[in-house]
């Protein structure tokens, strides 16, 4: 027997188990997250006789007799100030980290109410977050500590939600306090446990598979296999090459793919159940590299051979525009596969419901999930409904299944709740990733600097599946010659299949591959001529009226030489410093899929109780987008912000939205909420909400773009472009003193949550340029969470951010998706700066020998 303090009141706990799942499991206190369980990221953050530590590396017996305090236990008061702060601030994003951060937070305040930002740092060093930057977070904060110290009471909010305005996120507050429910927090009555048995090998012959040990076991409820599978067992966004099970005779592909199913009634059933699963393999060689993929004779991984996907874009003359060119640049650059190490790692719950399945998700899309998982079963569009949870964070690796279809199985065939759940090692071995690429630029440029013709070839690693290997490989070519004005390019990009974990979509989506290259180019010419890295840019610049290297003009919201001008005073300033060493990059990324592809924004309306719910499938995965859209709304129709209710998605309510993906959703699902509240301030016109109870309201919205390869001269391949520059300063010792981002994001809904994104954007492609792998043995994945180098506050440094806004369209208030370009320029800033401080020409991320990661020589 151990007995404690827990949240101001002793309990008795019989057995010594881990404390945060004694927290969790045993008492339902959910504000503490099971982040990593590896004592790396913080978000299980518990006060232990007034110290912060980590509740996942602790048992029940390391706090006997001792005080444990969670964000449930902390006064009013202190939950009204960091509530409010934390909302106030913008420190909150996907909020799956926060509640730690909270407690974090008061450990200091309480030994020093008066803290610096250095102090700030210094104490949420053992708190990773994955969205904001941390910024706001300091900012949160050291306002909660000024509201305690000095007593103030805190304001009353009186907020319109209009569109400009910094508006509190709609669910700022429940997830500071941690109410907030993500899919592990959902308990069910009569709740099982589900699980995969993974391959022992990336590449290998299933010979048999014996399940008869798992079956008898007391406690199992199911063990199933691939010939289970009631319906389609391939899954896929576009290809449909991914096995929800590997059959016997069949070969494994990667180190995550699933041999089995086992469903029991605890956890520790599960695990030793699933040791009980007897597989024959014959072990085989697994592919490691794209170069051993394309070797001629060497194994096919997927039937149709090694090659997923080819691309080639030209236009004008490159060949020719290059020979004829003053100077002339060529190198080959190497980037890796980085892990999105979101904080919450993938759960899903399935359950019966009528002869069909009811899934409660965290991913990007419940239509997608929704598809799968009806082809998965062989059921009827109406037999499957998926809601979505709160979402702990995304940027790309929550697109594919993961473990939802693996839920709806166990469900479908047991009839019980069956909650499936990634271990962090598993979760990183297991989802797509940011594709690894190796790839030749040439850039061309006259006398002057004005450039002329580029080539370039890109090697893709798509690892064992397609995924979205194929968009990714277009967008890394389509932005390959970046935002400036000349039309001489000759692109080939080549995706190929290997036995390495999948890439798959990734904040920048490709584009942070080929920009790394095409910028980093650019300062090498720009030094040929005797120009500045500012000027080569800034004269080459797209502008309004002139063609994009892909063919598509220009619009009247083109700010890319604001973005630069935002930059150039600082530019100039720190460039004039002799211990001060400058770089800069700039990149475009498009908003919305396009290329031809169908892309639909829709948002219905629904009177309840004198309340109108936002109804639409759109993610909010930590973006913000539940506060956009309603800032949306009540723009369009002056009704107060206290008087909606944003609804989860869910298959069933909520109309499709489409993915949560290429920085679509603001501008898709914003405008299709601007057209529904249209319609809804006219009825309002004669009638009240009262009179309207029960009635619904729909609208949309669509944009035609030209398919790839199209012969027009001028195709239009995306509804809108965003632009930026970024700006890096270093100081003698390599290290970052400073960071300036300006982004050209149309208009800013809440310029809050721009800056919030900029940050967090920044923060990542720092992490990308300077710290971040994913090392691969043999195609088996090393890292740890700690270990995959993710930037923590005290690494992080000043950032400075400028929102330029130009677009005067009535498209979704004239906002651009601002969430996947923030990565996008940071890397090739980077290197930039380093060249100038040691004059080494970095061809490879992360970059080596800098102050923050040596050489592994």
């Amino acid at each position: 027997m151990y007995t404690f303090i827990l949240n101001n009141i002793e309990v008795k706990v019989n057995e010594d188990i881990n404390l945060l799942e004694y927290l969790r499991e045993q008492e339902d206190l959910t504000s503490v997250k099971n982040g990593c369980s590896e004592g790396a990221c913080g978000a299980c953050m518990v006060l232990v006789d007034n110290r912060p530590m980590r509740a996942c590396i602790l048992s029940v017996s390391k706090v006997q007799g001792k005080e444990v305090l969670m964000v449930e236990g902390l006064s009013q008061r202190e939950k009204d100030v960091f509530a409010y702060s934390f909302a106030e601030a913008g420190a909150v994003q996907c909020g799956f980290c926060i509640p730690g951060m909270v407690i974090s937070a008061k450990a200091l305040i309480d030994k020093n109410n008066n803290p610096t930002t250095e102090d700030v740092k210094a104490a949420i060093r053992g708190n990773i977050c994955r969205c904001t930057g941390y910024v706001k977070i300091e900012k949160a904060i050291l306002m909660a500590a000024e509201f305690l110290r000095e007593n103030i009471s805190l304001p009353i909010e009186d907020e319109d939600g209009k569109v400009g305005e910094r508006f509190h996120r709609v669910d700022a507050i429940r997830k500071t306090l941690g109410t907030a429910k993500y899919v592990d927090d959902i308990k069910l009555p009569g709740m099982i446990y589900g699980s995969a048995l993974r391959t022992k090998y990336p590449r290998a012959l299933i010979k048999s598979i014996n399940v008869a040990k798992a079956l008898s076991y007391p406690g199992v409820e199911a063990v199933l296999t691939a010939e289970d599978i009631p319906g389609e067992r391939y899954l896929g966004h576009i290809v449909k090459d991914w096995p929800a099970l590997i059959a016997v005779g069949e070969e494994t592909r990667y180190i995550g793919d699933a041999i089995a199913l086992v469903a029991a009634v605890s956890k520790k059933i599960l695990k030793e159940a699933l040791a009980l699963i007897e597989v024959e393999y014959e072990e085989l060689e697994p592919i490691t590299s794209p170069e051993e993929g394309l070797k001629e004779g060497a194994p096919k991984i997927h039937p149709k051979g090694n090659i997923l996907v080819k691309e080639v874009l030209k236009r004008g003359n490159a060949q020719e525009a290059i020979k004829n060119s003053k100077y002339v640049v060529t190198y080959k650059y190497s980037t890796p596969f980085t892990e999105h190490a979101f904080l919450e790692p993938e759960c899903a719950i399935g359950m019966p419901e009528g002869d069909g399945v009811l899934l409660y998700t965290g991913g990007q899309s419940v239509y997608d999930e929704k598809h799968e998982i009806t082809a998965l079963l062989g059921l009827p569009e109406d037999k499957v409904r998926v809601k979505s949870a709160y979402v702990g964070g995304g940027f790309g690796g929550k697109e594919d299944m993961s473990v939802q279809h693996h839920a709806a199985l166990l469900a479908y065939k047991t009839k019980k709740p069956v909650k499936v759940i990634l271990s962090r090692k598993e979760s990183i071995a297991i989802h797509p990733k940011r594709h690894a690429m190796e790839m030749e630029f040439t850039t061309a440029c006259d006398e002057n600097g004005i450039l002329t013709g580029m080539k370039a070839t890109l090697i893709s690693d798509s690892g064992a599946y397609a995924s979205l290997g194929g968009p990714v490989l277009q967008r890394a070519c389509t932005h390959a010659a970046g935002p400036y004005n000349y039309q001489n390019i000759d692109i080939v990009g080549k995706s190929v299949y290997t036995n390495n974990p999948p890439g798959g979509a990734f904040r920048g989506f490709g584009v942070t591959q080929s920009a790394f290259a095409t910028e980093c180019n650019l300062n090498k010419l720009a030094e040929m001529v005797g120009i500045s890295p500012w000027e080569i840019r800034y004269i080459n610049a797209i502008e309004e009226g002139q063609e994009l290297p892909n063919g598509q003009i220009a619009d009247a919201s083109t700010a890319l030489k604001e973005t630069l001008m935002a930059l150039k005073d600082e530019y100039l300033f720190h460039e004039a410093k002799k211990d001060e060493y400058v770089g800069i990059a700039c990149a475009l990324k498009n908003s919305g899929v396009g290329v031809g592809i169908p892309d639909i924004g829709r948002c219905k309306l629904t009177i309840i109780n004198g309340k109108v719910h936002i109804r639409t499938s759109a993610a909010c995965i930590g973006q913000g987008l539940g506060t956009i859209v309603t800032q949306i709304f009540c723009e369009t129709t002056g009704i107060d912000p206290k008087l909606t209710v944003l609804d989860q998605p869910d298959t069933l309510i909520t109309p499709n939205a489409g993915t949560t993906t290429a920085s679509r959703q603001t501008v898709f699902t914003g405008e299709a909420v601007r057209v529904v509240s249209e319609k809804l301030k006219k009825t309002l016109a004669t009638k009240t909400l009262e009179e309207l109870e029960g009635e619904d309201f729909y609208g949309e919205y669509s944009f035609a773009t030209d398919p790839m390869g199209s012969d027009k001269p001028n195709p239009v391949s995306h509804v809108a472009y965003g632009y930026a520059a970024q700006m890096v300063v270093l100081d003698e010792k390599g290290l970052i003193k400073k960071f300036i981002a300006a982004h050209d994001v149309g208009r800013a809904i809440n310029p809050t949550t721009v800056e919030g994104q900029i940050e967090g954007g920044v923060v990542m492609g720092l992490g990308y340029a300077l710290t971040e792998d994913y090392p691969l043995k043999n195609s088996i994945p090393t890292a740890k969470f700690g270990t995959l180098g993710l930037f923590r506050a005290t690494s992080v440094p000043e950032i400075d951010t400028v929102i330029v806004e130009k677009n005067k369209a009535q498209l979704a208030y004239g906002a651009k998706g601002v969430g996947e370009i923030v990565v996008v320029p940071t890397a090739p800033a980077v290197q930039g700066a380093y060249y100038k401080l040691d004059g080494i020409f970095r061809t490879k991320l992360p970059l080596e020998d800098t102050a923050y990661r040596k050489s592994k020589k």
